[in-house]
């Protein structure tokens, strides 16, 4: 592993995570209701991002965790903005699947800039439907407004990278409930890779 400024930056935020920050039990607390308060069908799991950029790691996480943890509704439906035609079944499914979203579904929206006005119209029409809205965003206080949960990963102020966060969040949904010392002892064995054994 590289060892620099990059790890120095993580060690410190690992730390912070680790810490009294509370960042660690929001992060929990958004990982539990994606993973749903009753057994969810896969493919209810609604995961969207903006034109611009699509959640696709997120997704694939998101999936590997769901085989892992032996949880189906963890197993996210990737929305996107205009699939290309020709693209595999689980790649071409475009907006209308927000627009059909129902009750019982989860809608997470995951957006590192502001919501564009078309993605918060349907986030607002599934809410109303009475599908659970959830979101991982750097601060957007009309999406979170909308949100029954979300993180805000502002940049500067939260201890780990937008990237870093859709990490945690998707390891922390698949570990098991309550998951208090496993994700907290995943952040420690992480916090050992990088920084190497006390004392070392």
């Amino acid at each position: 592993m590289h060892h620099g400024a990059v790890d120095a930056d993580q060690v410190t935020a690992l730390r912070m995570l680790l810490g009294p920050s509370g960042w660690l039990e929001q992060t929990r607390s958004l990982a539990r209701a994606l993973r749903g308060r009753r057994p969810r069908a896969a493919g209810e799991l609604l995961l969207v991002g903006t034109p611009d950029e699509e959640p696709w790691h997120l997704a694939a996480h998101l999936d590997q965790e769901s085989r892992l943890a032996g949880i189906p509704g963890l197993a996210p439906t990737l929305v996107r903005w205009s699939p290309p035609p020709g693209a595999p079944a689980h790649l071409s499914v475009g907006l209308a699947r927000l627009e059909a979203a129902r009750r019982g579904e989860t809608l997470f929206v995951v957006s590192s800039m502001a919501a564009p006005a078309p993605l918060l119209e349907r986030v607002h029409d599934a809410r109303r439907i009475g599908a659970t809205i959830l979101a991982l965003d750097a601060g957007d206080p009309e999406l979170d407004e909308m949100a029954h949960e979300y993180l805000a990963v502002a940049p500067g102020l939260a201890p780990v990278s937008f990237d870093a966060a859709q990490h945690l969040v998707s390891a922390a949904a698949g570990e098991p409930s309550p998951g208090r010392t496993g994700l907290r002892g995943r952040l420690a064995r992480l916090l050992d890779a990088v920084s190497g054994p006390p004392g070392g």
